[in-house]
């Protein structure tokens, strides 16, 4: 059974890196064309139907592209379509999810100290939030609100708030932010399956059909086309928050979070505004510079402790099973001399303000909780402590090994 542990963990490694790779092709694509199409320009004797032409100089050659603005009169032989960075990125991301916080549900879903629910409960609200997003923000941009494109940023932008505020209030602070990005990476998504694309397609066969194509439906897919570009960079944030415990295990967390997507829009400001060639507004790094110090100083706020010690004393059947386990005394003592002066509530060691990930490592149940990381972190591998600084001994990473296999067998 403990093989699974580690087959389980490349598992984990291939979907991630899938995603990765997948999330840059979307996310260069989509910076790319943004780009182009601010920075097209006007000029004479354009094709019939033309918006604007951009010369490119890009691996030793160059490029001559031409934007219309719904369709040209005839369809080309070959047309390429951009929508697979965006399928596979989503449902890369959402294995991802199934794979870390639906499985470990009971590890990093649920914190019995925001909400006591079981992790049953809490994939179903995961879920159900997931999809009520797009729902929401669909109706939304269909709706008389949704011609006023400022108006309809910032109510999609009280809507994110709103969500980062709630799902601080269901789950823990590093499945909070995590699902907030999910949230948002799944309407960005389905901008693309739902709108952009079946628009183009629509186009696409109305020029087959003879028929001169609906210049609204050009406009529709540029509207969430351009939401997408303003809501990328929070969303590359909180997909990568669970490193940093500053972040999600603080107080304040979804306040930090509802900032970063203004951050966002300050910077994408900056760019549009250069590719457009509207000059470069310099005020937008220094309102990024502002918010960023205010959510430092937010980070920093002492936290206002939730639960009893008397809740944080009790195991769960899984925290049991490890902690009941052979070895499990001599593997709680390696850990508290080699670890915890880190993963505390307090780390002792220079330089470290909030435990890594939010992983305390100072209690039986923290101890328990976290047996399979430390048996693939510390013990199958020798990724903790890194650079081994605590000078753990082989012997005691071998104790570490023997003692999450001997729970896993039962003995």
């Amino acid at each position: 059974m403990y093989e699974f542990a580690v087959m389980w963990d490349w598992v984990s490694f291939a979907v991630r890196w899938l995603h990765v790779i997948t999330g840059i092709a979307w996310i260069g694509s989509s910076f790319y064309f943004v780009a182009l199409d601010l920075g097209l320009r006007k000029v004479p004797h354009l094709p019939v139907g033309a918006h604007g032409e951009e010369w490119q100089v890009h691996g030793g050659g160059f490029y001559h592209i031409q934007k219309y603005l719904v369709a040209p009169e005839t369809l080309p032989e070959h047309v390429t379509w951009f929508k697979w960075e965006s399928y596979v990125t989503w449902l890369s991301g959402f294995a991802m999810l199934a794979i870390v916080y639906y499985v470990g549900a009971d590890l990093y879903l649920v914190d019995p100290n925001v909400l006591d629910i079981s992790p049953l409960t809490g994939i179903l609200i995961s879920l159900a939030s997931i999809g009520i997003g797009w729902v929401i923000y669909d109706f939304v941009c269909k709706s008389p609100l949704g011609v006023d494109n400022t108006k309809l940023m910032i109510l999609l932008y009280v809507v994110l708030v709103v969500m980062a505020w709630g799902y601080t209030q269901v789950f823990s602070g590093r499945a909070a932010l995590l699902h907030l990005g999910a949230f948002t990476a799944t309407i960005m998504s389905a901008n693309v399956f739902f709108i952009i694309i079946p628009n183009q397609r629509k186009v696409v066969d109305a020029l087959k059909a003879g028929q001169t194509p609906d210049p609204a439906l050009g406009a529709q897919a540029k509207q969430r086309s351009t939401h997408n570009n303003y809501l990328t960079l929070p969303v590359l944030f909180l997909m990568l928050s669970n490193h940093y415990p500053l972040a999600f295990a603080t107080e304040y967390n979804w306040v930090i979070a509802s900032l970063v997507f203004l951050m966002g829009v300050t910077i994408r400001h900056y760019f549009n505004s250069m590719h457009a060639r509207q000059g470069k507004p310099m005020w937008t790094w220094l309102a990024t510079a502002v918010i960023f110090v205010l959510i430092m100083w937010l980070s920093t706020v002492p936290e206002v402790l939730k639960g009893t010690d008397e809740e944080a004393a009790t195991l769960s059947p899984h925290e049991q099973r490890f902690a009941s386990a052979q070895h499990f005394e001599d593997a709680r003592n390696t850990v508290l001399g080699r670890c915890s002066m880190c993963h505390a509530e307090e780390p002792t060691w220079d330089g470290i303000i909030k435990a890594p990930k939010g992983v305390k490592l100072e209690t039986d149940a923290e101890i328990a909780r976290y047996a399979r990381d430390i048996y693939l972190q510390a013990g199958r591998s020798h990724a903790m402590p890194p650079a081994n600084v605590s000078f753990m001994e082989p012997d005691e990473r071998r104790l570490l090994v023997d003692w999450y296999e001997a729970a896993i067998n039962g003995s």
